[in-house]
């Protein structure tokens, strides 16, 4: 019987941690979260809504965005553009939280036209200085921001070459002529 209270009694403290824990990064995404959707849009605003509050550590999140001009709704209902640009707002407020030393994205910014590429380039160097990211992308703005290509070339059919590119070195060179 006491064995059986004790288990009971650390699984409550278990889950009042986990809680507090969940709650404190959360409300930290939700802040950071609709601050960066502002500065990649330009203005707007963006939320994360709990579906179910009273129960936290098995609720869902909704994602709502207000793009300038628009009505506030589910992600869902955006554009393809702004589904992306939500998406990295997302991303850099969680990062904004807790960094991770490295970060592999493959062709995020896709759906952006050229003028939110070179803002999503620009945030991502940003945030470069914390996380090494690993972007696969054929973004001509994203590419001009990377410290390091890489890249696969085919010269002869059936033939497949890896070639790399240091930026800063390749740019020294064209200096020099």
């Amino acid at each position: 019987q006491k064995t059986l209270e004790n288990l009971v009694r650390v699984s409550e403290e278990i889950k009042t941690k986990s809680t507090e824990m969940f709650l404190d990064t959360y409300n930290k995404i939700r802040k950071n979260f609709h601050n960066m959707f502002r500065r990649l849009f330009n203005g707007g605003r963006a939320e994360l809504k709990l579906n179910d509050p009273a129960n936290v550590l098995t609720s869902g999140i909704e994602i709502y965005a207000q793009p300038p001009g628009k009505k506030l709704e589910n992600i869902s209902l955006l554009s393809g553009g702004e589904q992306t640009m939500t998406t990295v707002a997302l991303v850099f407020a969680t990062y904004q939280v807790r960094p991770s030393p490295f970060c592999l994205l493959d062709e995020i910014e896709a759906a952006l036209d050229d003028t939110n590429v070179s803002r999503f380039a620009q945030y991502l160097k940003n945030f470069s200085k914390e996380t090494q990211f690993i972007v696969i992308t054929h973004r001509k703005p994203t590419m001009m921001l990377a410290d390091s290509l890489y890249g696969v070339t085919m010269e002869e059919k059936g033939v497949s070459k890896i070639v790399s590119v240091k930026l800063s070195d390749a740019i020294k060179n064209v200096e020099s002529r």
